[in-house]
């Protein structure tokens, strides 16, 4: 059996990372994504915390509402309580910041900045809500923007090494190590024990491609060096996080889910962990296990386009081709630019003993449409490293499309069923009729004719 591979969602605060697994199924390869890098961190704008920092009286009772929702993936309850407690204190900063990052779920990413900025302009110190709103700002191209914003409150706020880190997460979006490197090292500077730095660090080395240096920032925060220098900490999701990712880039896969559910068991919330190791399940055959793993991202994350993906992809390996079809559907109304959902597609309607509401004509025909809009969309040649079997993929679906073509024209050529009318049944207890008599012996010629040859 060969592999496909299954595509990951990593969506913190509005940023993607897509890494592709290859995951146990029928009889094909998937092409994977690159990866690109998140931008969350423990420390950082990750989400509510509870209880809220700045909340109070009725109000407190409210967030906490929302919380509870928030950690259990539900984001319309989370809105309600979040949005509750906004009115019972409009002046406290935690509820609005709460409700920007259910927006950013919810891929609301207008919606989730005003609710930043009335947090830091409730509380113009309100750390969490001056990076989220940053972050949301360069995530959504406008990194420049966000560079600015964060270069102003840092000469406002020089003491803050949160601000600081945050425009050290901004410079790696844009590209400019050397300046994140500085700007996270001064952040350590202020505060030794900072985390979020710390996983700045590590996670800029890891977009340029730094990967040894990624993993001695990680240690260092995972496991230490030993007795004089311990784990400063051991339990950091983020960490884990990016640490599996590395693993599994460099094919350490026990490792890698080690990281994973260690990063899943410190953030319940963390979708980024859920659909790695979702997918990691689905990778060894086990769609049971995958599949609530990558329901439950969806409901972390429903404007995850990849999270979509991977549950389409969970849903046609266990022989739900509609469920599968609007898990696609879904995956590319959120990103129409993501090829490999046609090549998903493609799979679906070449794969599936039937589509329902399709005909087989129907049916070979779009996978045909799909497989050939992803080889478009990919360009001449797969990324390095990837063999999406994309013509062997064609070809057999062209195959089976000659195959039904082939079984029309002949049933279309075959002669009209007979018209002549069935005999009358029998009457009960009437004897059957008899045997028509033999035909009478052919005539001889006539004395004029030749006779026949034998």
């Amino acid at each position: 059996m060969r592999t496909l591979s299954a595509l990951v969602a990593v969506l913190p605060a509005g940023a993607a990372l897509a890494l592709v697994v290859p995951a146990c199924g029928g009889g094909e390869t998937k092409p994977a994504e690159s990866p690109q890098a998140s931008t969350s961190a423990d420390g950082g704008p990750t989400g509510p915390s509870s209880p809220g920092d700045d909340v109070s009286g009725g109000a407190k009772g409210d967030y906490d509402k929302g919380y509870k929702a928030w950690m259990a993936g539900d984001l319309k309850g989370a809105k309600q309580g979040f949005s509750d407690a906004a009115k019972d204190d409009s002046k406290a900063a935690a509820p609005h910041y709460a409700l920007g990052a259910v927006y950013e779920r919810m891929g609301d990413a207008s919606s989730a900045q005003q609710e930043y900025r009335t947090a830091f302009s409730n509380k113009p110190d309100y750390e969490p809500a001056i990076g989220a709103y940053a972050l949301s700002l360069a995530n959504s191209g406008h990194a420049g923007e966000a560079d600015t914003f964060l270069t102003d409150k840092h000469q406002k706020m020089p003491n803050s090494a949160l601000v600081t880190t945050y425009l050290a997460e901004v410079k790696s979006l844009e590209n400019d190590s050397g300046s994140c490197q500085q700007l996270a090292q001064q952040a350590l500077s202020q505060q030794p024990d900072l985390k979020y730095a710390m996983v700045t660090i590590a996670r800029d080395h890891y977009r340029a491609g730094r990967l040894e240096l990624a993993k001695y920032a990680l240690q260092a925060i995972l496991d230490g060096f030993g007795d004089e220098s311990p784990p400063r900490d051991k339990t950091n999701a983020e960490a884990h996080l990016l640490r599996g990712m590395i693993e599994k880039q460099g094919g350490q896969r026990a490792a890698a889910m080690a990281d994973f559910e260690a990063a899943r068991a410190s953030r319940p919330d963390l979708v980024e962990a859920l659909v790695q190791v979702g997918v990691m399940k689905l990778e060894a055959g086990n769609v049971v296990d995958a599949t609530p793993l990558l329901e439950s991202a969806v409901r972390y994350a429903p404007n995850s386009a990849l999270a979509h993906l991977n549950l389409g992809d969970c849903y046609r390996l266990a022989g739900r081709p509609a469920d599968a079809k609007k898990e696609f559907d879904t995956a590319l109304s959120l990103d129409s630019s993501l090829a490999v959902v046609h090549y998903d597609v493609g799979l679906l309607y070449l794969f599936a003993p039937s589509i329902p509401g399709t005909s087989a004509s129907d049916q070979i025909a779009t996978a045909i449409r799909e497989l050939n809009t992803y080889k478009t969309m990919r360009g001449a040649k797969p990324a390095p490293g990837v063999n999406d079997d994309i013509d062997s993929l064609l070809s057999r679906a062209n195959a089976k499309q000659a195959e039904l073509s082939q079984a029309a024209a002949t049933k279309a050529s075959a002669p009209p069923p007979s018209k002549d009318k069935p005999a009358t049944p029998a009457k009960p207890g009437a004897q059957p009729p008899a045997a028509p008599a033999a035909p009478a012996p052919p005539a001889p010629p006539p004395p004029s004719a030749p006779a026949p040859k034998k």
